[in-house]
């Protein structure tokens, strides 16, 4: 399957395509979703890929190349998570104490985009799509602007929430997020 289908994850929707009710690889995106493991104990490198499949929209038959590592960012400890679908590449950073997403980046393969149904999405819409990624994130602070490249249009944008710092890449004519990035401040 690919990113088309949408979800529900504790943060908020997930959608894997990005039309004007879904978005691809989504739900809050590195927006401080929180995952504990039953026991209250640290969570597993399979946990933690299941949380960052989850908030990718992406289901476990469609990631490839599959890297999991243990490390730290800035002093808290972490699953560095790394993956492929056929439509694009995704790397997550995954608190080992708690199952946050610490910060998550990834990008749809424009060709596959461009292939998608079109859906054109308007400035509102992009910010309704973010604050599906990113519940409670106020449309005011979210910042958009429209770029044209190569004659295909995109909508870029940024948010700056709860100590994180997102930007983003849609495509105005199928709705899909091309490129997403949160990155935790602090």
């Amino acid at each position: 399957p690919t990113p088309s289908e949408s979800q529900s994850t504790e943060g908020g929707s997930t959608s894997g395509n990005l039309t004007s009710t879904a978005s691809l690889p989504e739900s809050d995106s590195g927006s401080g979703q929180t995952q504990t493991s039953s026991s209250g104990q640290e969570i597993s490198r399979e946990e933690a890929f299941s949380i960052a499949l989850e908030n990718a929209g992406v289901s476990q038959s469609d990631a490839r190349n599959v890297k999991i590592e243990r490390d730290g960012d800035n002093g808290i400890p972490i699953y560095d998570i790394e993956f492929d679908t056929d439509y694009g590449d995704y790397d997550y950073e995954v608190a080992v104490s708690d199952g946050s997403i610490i910060d998550s980046d990834y990008e749809v393969l424009e060709e596959w985009a461009y292939r998608q149904p079109d859906n054109p999405v308007s400035e509102e819409q992009v910010k309704i799509l973010v604050q599906q990624k990113v519940p409670g994130a106020p449309a005011s602070e979210i910042r958009v602007w429209q770029e044209n490249d190569d004659g295909r249009s995109r909508w870029e944008g940024s948010l700056s929430y709860n100590g994180i710092y997102y930007e983003f890449e849609i495509d105005t004519q199928t709705g899909i997020i091309t490129d997403w990035n949160a990155d935790r401040r602090g």
